[in-house]
Protein backbone atom coordinates (compact mmCIF):
# COMPACT_ATOMS: atom_id res chain seq x y z
CA UNK A 1 0.00 0.00 0.00
CA UNK A 2 3.00 2.60 1.02
CA UNK A 3 4.46 1.70 -2.70
CA UNK A 4 1.51 2.11 -4.40
CA UNK A 5 0.76 5.37 -2.36
CA UNK A 6 4.89 6.54 -3.10
CA UNK A 7 4.16 5.81 -7.05
CA UNK A 8 1.01 8.02 -7.41
CA UNK A 9 2.46 10.48 -5.41
CA UNK A 10 3.96 12.56 -8.54
CA UNK A 11 1.15 11.97 -10.92
CA UNK A 12 -1.50 13.38 -8.14
CA UNK A 13 1.07 16.46 -8.27
CA UNK A 14 1.73 16.45 -11.75
CA UNK A 15 -2.26 16.40 -12.44
CA UNK A 16 -2.91 19.08 -9.80
CA UNK A 17 -0.35 21.55 -11.35
CA UNK A 18 -1.44 21.29 -15.27
CA UNK A 19 -5.16 21.85 -13.71
CA UNK A 20 -3.32 24.86 -11.55
CA UNK A 21 -2.06 25.98 -15.07
CA UNK A 22 -5.24 25.34 -16.99
CA UNK A 23 -7.53 27.54 -14.88
CA UNK A 24 -4.56 30.66 -14.72
CA UNK A 25 -4.53 30.29 -18.55
CA UNK A 26 -8.69 30.46 -19.04
CA UNK A 27 -8.59 33.53 -16.48
CA UNK A 28 -6.19 35.29 -18.83
CA UNK A 29 -8.96 36.56 -21.38
CA UNK A 30 -10.93 38.16 -18.34
CA UNK A 31 -7.85 39.67 -17.24
CA UNK A 32 -6.93 40.92 -20.17
CA UNK A 33 -10.48 42.71 -20.47
CA UNK A 34 -9.83 44.45 -17.08
CA UNK A 35 -7.04 45.90 -18.06
CA UNK A 36 -8.54 46.93 -21.77
CA UNK A 37 -7.32 50.84 -20.79
CA UNK A 38 -3.63 49.90 -21.13
CA UNK A 39 -2.40 50.27 -24.40
CA UNK A 40 -1.23 46.64 -25.84
CA UNK A 41 2.08 46.76 -25.50
CA UNK A 42 2.33 48.58 -22.43
CA UNK A 43 0.15 45.80 -21.06
CA UNK A 44 2.71 43.83 -22.75
CA UNK A 45 5.79 45.05 -21.07
CA UNK A 46 4.20 44.99 -17.84
CA UNK A 47 2.92 41.26 -18.17
CA UNK A 48 6.19 40.10 -19.44
CA UNK A 49 8.20 41.14 -16.88
CA UNK A 50 5.77 40.16 -14.16
CA UNK A 51 6.23 36.86 -15.33
CA UNK A 52 9.66 36.80 -15.37
CA UNK A 53 9.64 37.70 -11.80
CA UNK A 54 7.39 35.46 -10.93
CA UNK A 55 8.97 32.60 -12.47
CA UNK A 56 12.56 33.51 -11.44
CA UNK A 57 12.63 31.36 -8.21
CA UNK A 58 12.29 28.11 -10.07
CA UNK A 59 15.08 29.09 -12.60
CA UNK A 60 17.19 29.41 -10.07
CA UNK A 61 16.81 26.35 -8.70
CA UNK A 62 16.78 25.04 -12.13
CA UNK A 63 20.02 26.04 -12.72
CA UNK A 64 21.77 24.61 -10.18
CA UNK A 65 21.48 21.23 -12.40
CA UNK A 66 24.79 21.19 -13.92
CA UNK A 67 24.31 18.50 -16.51
CA UNK A 68 21.77 21.05 -18.33
CA UNK A 69 24.04 23.85 -17.51
CA UNK A 70 26.76 22.05 -19.58
CA UNK A 71 24.46 20.77 -22.43
CA UNK A 72 23.17 24.41 -23.00
CA UNK A 73 26.80 26.16 -23.12
CA UNK A 74 27.59 23.26 -25.48
CA UNK A 75 24.54 24.08 -27.64
CA UNK A 76 24.77 24.37 -31.78
CA UNK A 77 24.92 28.07 -32.61
CA UNK A 78 21.45 27.43 -34.41
CA UNK A 79 20.25 26.04 -31.11
CA UNK A 80 21.42 29.48 -29.75
CA UNK A 81 19.80 31.34 -32.58
CA UNK A 82 16.67 30.14 -31.94
CA UNK A 83 16.69 30.14 -27.71
CA UNK A 84 18.01 33.62 -27.10
CA UNK A 85 16.79 35.55 -30.54
CA UNK A 86 13.76 33.13 -32.28
CA UNK A 87 12.03 32.62 -28.66
CA UNK A 88 11.48 36.66 -27.27
CA UNK A 89 10.70 37.12 -30.44
CA UNK A 90 7.83 34.63 -30.69
CA UNK A 91 6.85 35.54 -27.11
CA UNK A 92 6.54 38.68 -28.36
CA UNK A 93 4.42 37.98 -31.28
CA UNK A 94 2.38 36.09 -28.98
CA UNK A 95 1.72 37.97 -25.78
CA UNK A 96 2.19 41.46 -28.09
CA UNK A 97 -0.26 39.85 -30.97
CA UNK A 98 -3.31 38.32 -28.53
CA UNK A 99 -3.03 41.73 -26.57
CA UNK A 100 -3.24 44.21 -29.59
CA UNK A 101 -5.83 41.98 -31.19
CA UNK A 102 -8.16 41.56 -28.41
CA UNK A 103 -8.11 45.50 -28.66
CA UNK A 104 -9.17 45.48 -31.68
CA UNK A 105 -12.08 42.66 -31.73
CA UNK A 106 -14.54 41.05 -29.22
CA UNK A 107 -12.58 39.60 -26.40
CA UNK A 108 -14.35 36.08 -26.61
CA UNK A 109 -13.95 35.71 -30.10
CA UNK A 110 -10.61 36.37 -30.65
CA UNK A 111 -9.19 34.47 -27.33
CA UNK A 112 -10.79 31.50 -28.84
CA UNK A 113 -8.72 31.81 -32.31
CA UNK A 114 -5.22 32.16 -29.95
CA UNK A 115 -6.70 28.87 -28.15
CA UNK A 116 -6.39 27.07 -31.94
CA UNK A 117 -2.37 27.29 -30.76
CA UNK A 118 -2.60 23.63 -29.39
CA UNK A 119 -3.55 22.32 -33.10
CA UNK A 120 -1.47 24.30 -34.90
CA UNK A 121 1.79 23.33 -32.91
CA UNK A 122 0.94 19.32 -33.88
CA UNK A 123 0.81 19.73 -37.07
CA UNK A 124 3.86 22.10 -36.77
CA UNK A 125 5.56 18.75 -34.94
CA UNK A 126 4.15 16.39 -37.10
CA UNK A 127 5.56 18.00 -40.24
CA UNK A 128 8.75 19.01 -39.10
CA UNK A 129 9.43 15.52 -37.77
CA UNK A 130 7.51 13.14 -40.54
CA UNK A 131 7.43 15.51 -43.17
CA UNK A 132 3.95 14.16 -43.43
CA UNK A 133 0.77 15.35 -41.59
CA UNK A 134 -1.28 12.36 -40.43
CA UNK A 135 -4.96 12.06 -41.75
CA UNK A 136 -5.83 12.38 -37.68
CA UNK A 137 -3.67 15.45 -37.40
CA UNK A 138 -5.25 17.27 -40.53
CA UNK A 139 -8.86 15.99 -39.42
CA UNK A 140 -8.57 17.60 -36.07
CA UNK A 141 -7.13 20.81 -37.10
CA UNK A 142 -10.07 21.00 -39.27
CA UNK A 143 -12.12 20.39 -36.54
CA UNK A 144 -10.99 22.92 -33.93
CA UNK A 145 -10.59 25.70 -36.64
CA UNK A 146 -14.24 24.96 -37.83
CA UNK A 147 -15.16 26.32 -34.39
CA UNK A 148 -13.34 29.44 -35.19
CA UNK A 149 -15.35 29.76 -38.25
CA UNK A 150 -18.46 29.53 -36.41
CA UNK A 151 -18.07 32.56 -34.46
CA UNK A 152 -16.80 34.28 -37.31
CA UNK A 153 -19.50 33.27 -40.21
CA UNK A 154 -22.19 35.03 -38.11
CA UNK A 155 -20.80 38.57 -38.65
CA UNK A 156 -19.69 38.05 -42.40
CA UNK A 157 -22.51 39.87 -43.74
CA UNK A 158 -22.29 42.80 -40.88
CA UNK A 159 -20.50 46.06 -41.46
CA UNK A 160 -18.51 45.69 -38.58
CA UNK A 161 -17.05 42.53 -39.37
CA UNK A 162 -14.33 43.96 -41.25
CA UNK A 163 -13.39 46.10 -38.47
CA UNK A 164 -12.63 43.49 -36.75
CA UNK A 165 -10.64 41.30 -39.09
CA UNK A 166 -7.06 42.84 -38.18
CA UNK A 167 -7.92 41.69 -34.23
CA UNK A 168 -8.86 38.39 -35.59
CA UNK A 169 -5.75 37.96 -37.81
CA UNK A 170 -3.52 38.92 -34.75
CA UNK A 171 -5.10 36.62 -32.61
CA UNK A 172 -4.43 33.95 -35.33
CA UNK A 173 -0.52 35.20 -35.45
CA UNK A 174 -0.61 34.77 -31.85
CA UNK A 175 -1.69 31.54 -32.02
CA UNK A 176 1.14 30.57 -34.30
CA UNK A 177 3.70 32.27 -32.44
CA UNK A 178 2.63 29.92 -29.47
CA UNK A 179 2.49 26.63 -31.85
CA UNK A 180 6.31 27.68 -32.77
CA UNK A 181 7.35 28.55 -28.95
CA UNK A 182 6.34 25.47 -27.84
CA UNK A 183 7.93 23.49 -30.45
CA UNK A 184 11.35 25.11 -29.86
CA UNK A 185 10.79 24.48 -25.99
CA UNK A 186 9.93 20.41 -26.81
CA UNK A 187 13.00 20.12 -29.78
CA UNK A 188 15.84 22.22 -28.05
CA UNK A 189 18.32 19.86 -26.57
CA UNK A 190 18.58 21.64 -23.02
CA UNK A 191 15.59 22.56 -21.23
CA UNK A 192 14.47 26.47 -22.11
CA UNK A 193 12.71 26.61 -18.63
CA UNK A 194 15.81 28.12 -16.78
CA UNK A 195 16.46 31.27 -18.53
CA UNK A 196 12.59 31.74 -19.58
CA UNK A 197 13.09 34.78 -16.96
CA UNK A 198 15.87 36.66 -19.08
CA UNK A 199 14.08 35.72 -22.18
CA UNK A 200 10.96 37.28 -21.24
CA UNK A 201 12.96 40.51 -20.46
CA UNK A 202 14.15 40.27 -24.03
CA UNK A 203 10.64 40.62 -25.44
CA UNK A 204 9.61 43.49 -22.48
CA UNK A 205 12.23 45.28 -24.25
CA UNK A 206 11.19 44.38 -27.90
CA UNK A 207 7.35 45.54 -26.47
CA UNK A 208 8.68 48.61 -25.01
CA UNK A 209 10.51 49.33 -28.42
CA UNK A 210 7.44 48.65 -30.43
CA UNK A 211 5.04 50.83 -28.09
CA UNK A 212 7.25 54.07 -28.74
CA UNK A 213 7.37 53.23 -32.12
CA UNK A 214 3.45 52.76 -32.15
CA UNK A 215 3.70 56.34 -30.57
CA UNK A 216 1.55 56.05 -27.47
CA UNK A 217 3.30 57.65 -24.19
CA UNK A 218 4.55 54.98 -21.29
CA UNK A 219 3.17 55.96 -18.25
CA UNK A 220 2.45 53.47 -15.72
CA UNK A 221 -1.48 52.37 -15.26
CA UNK A 222 -3.00 52.64 -12.10
CA UNK A 223 -5.59 50.38 -9.72
CA UNK A 224 -7.39 47.60 -11.64
CA UNK A 225 -5.93 47.84 -14.66
CA UNK A 226 -2.03 47.47 -13.40
CA UNK A 227 -3.30 44.75 -11.06
CA UNK A 228 -5.15 43.01 -14.03
CA UNK A 229 -1.70 43.70 -15.68
CA UNK A 230 0.44 42.50 -13.31
CA UNK A 231 -2.02 39.17 -12.63
CA UNK A 232 -2.08 38.93 -16.06
CA UNK A 233 2.10 38.02 -15.80
CA UNK A 234 2.10 36.33 -12.32
CA UNK A 235 -0.62 34.24 -13.50
CA UNK A 236 -0.74 32.97 -17.30
CA UNK A 237 2.55 34.41 -17.88
CA UNK A 238 4.83 33.27 -15.12
CA UNK A 239 3.12 30.53 -12.07
CA UNK A 240 1.32 29.00 -14.98
CA UNK A 241 4.21 28.37 -17.19
CA UNK A 242 6.54 27.17 -14.01
CA UNK A 243 3.37 24.49 -13.05
CA UNK A 244 3.06 23.38 -16.56
CA UNK A 245 6.64 22.65 -16.45
CA UNK A 246 6.43 20.58 -13.61
CA UNK A 247 3.40 18.51 -14.90
CA UNK A 248 5.31 17.76 -17.94
CA UNK A 249 8.16 16.50 -16.22
CA UNK A 250 6.82 14.54 -13.85
CA UNK A 251 3.74 12.91 -15.49
CA UNK A 252 2.31 11.28 -18.39
CA UNK A 253 2.52 13.82 -21.53
CA UNK A 254 -0.50 12.34 -23.14
CA UNK A 255 -2.42 12.66 -19.94
CA UNK A 256 -1.36 16.05 -19.20
CA UNK A 257 -1.22 17.39 -22.36
CA UNK A 258 -5.32 16.62 -23.05
CA UNK A 259 -5.71 18.75 -20.34
CA UNK A 260 -4.92 21.86 -21.89
CA UNK A 261 -7.47 21.24 -24.36
CA UNK A 262 -9.95 22.58 -21.34
CA UNK A 263 -8.87 25.57 -21.46
CA UNK A 264 -10.85 27.38 -24.46
CA UNK A 265 -14.34 25.72 -22.67
CA UNK A 266 -13.39 27.24 -18.76
CA UNK A 267 -12.35 30.41 -20.09
CA UNK A 268 -15.52 30.85 -22.26
CA UNK A 269 -17.22 30.18 -19.14
CA UNK A 270 -15.66 32.60 -16.97
CA UNK A 271 -15.88 35.41 -19.59
CA UNK A 272 -19.88 34.71 -19.93
CA UNK A 273 -20.10 34.47 -15.72
CA UNK A 274 -17.92 37.52 -15.78
CA UNK A 275 -20.58 39.39 -18.48
CA UNK A 276 -18.04 40.13 -20.63
CA UNK A 277 -19.26 37.98 -23.51
CA UNK A 278 -22.95 37.25 -23.66
CA UNK A 279 -24.35 33.24 -23.45
CA UNK A 280 -24.36 32.84 -26.92
CA UNK A 281 -25.25 29.33 -28.10
CA UNK A 282 -21.86 30.03 -30.79
CA UNK A 283 -19.45 30.48 -28.03
CA UNK A 284 -19.52 27.19 -25.88
CA UNK A 285 -20.18 25.29 -29.03
CA UNK A 286 -16.91 26.59 -30.80
CA UNK A 287 -15.05 26.05 -27.76
CA UNK A 288 -16.24 22.25 -27.81
CA UNK A 289 -15.03 22.13 -31.91
CA UNK A 290 -11.62 23.54 -30.58
CA UNK A 291 -11.37 21.00 -27.92
CA UNK A 292 -12.58 18.10 -29.88
CA UNK A 293 -9.81 18.71 -32.49
CA UNK A 294 -6.79 19.15 -30.19
CA UNK A 295 -8.02 15.89 -29.26
CA UNK A 296 -8.60 13.73 -32.67
CA UNK A 297 -5.02 15.76 -33.55
CA UNK A 298 -3.57 14.09 -30.71
CA UNK A 299 -4.14 10.43 -31.83
CA UNK A 300 -1.42 8.58 -32.47
CA UNK A 301 0.70 11.04 -32.10
CA UNK A 302 2.56 9.43 -29.05
CA UNK A 303 5.15 11.52 -27.34
CA UNK A 304 4.74 14.78 -29.81
CA UNK A 305 1.76 15.59 -28.14
CA UNK A 306 2.83 17.82 -25.64
CA UNK A 307 1.65 21.71 -25.61
CA UNK A 308 4.06 23.83 -23.32
CA UNK A 309 2.02 27.13 -22.59
CA UNK A 310 -1.57 29.00 -22.79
Amino acid sequence: MHAITHTSRPLIISIIAALFAVVLWAGAPLLVDLASSVPPFQLTTIALLSGAIAALPTSLGNRRNRRNGAVRAQLPLKWKLAIYGAVPALVLGAVGGYLTGVGMAPTAEAALITYTWPVMFIVISQWLIHRRIPLPVLCGALIAFSGAVLLLSPGAQSEGFSDYMAGYGLALMAACCWALYSWICQAAPAPVAPVMPGLFVLAAIGAVVADGLSGSLFGLPSGLALMAGIGLGVGPYGLAMVAWDMALRNGPTGLIGSLAYGVPVLAAVFLVIAGVAAPDWRLPLAAVLVVAGSVVASIRTGSQRKPALA
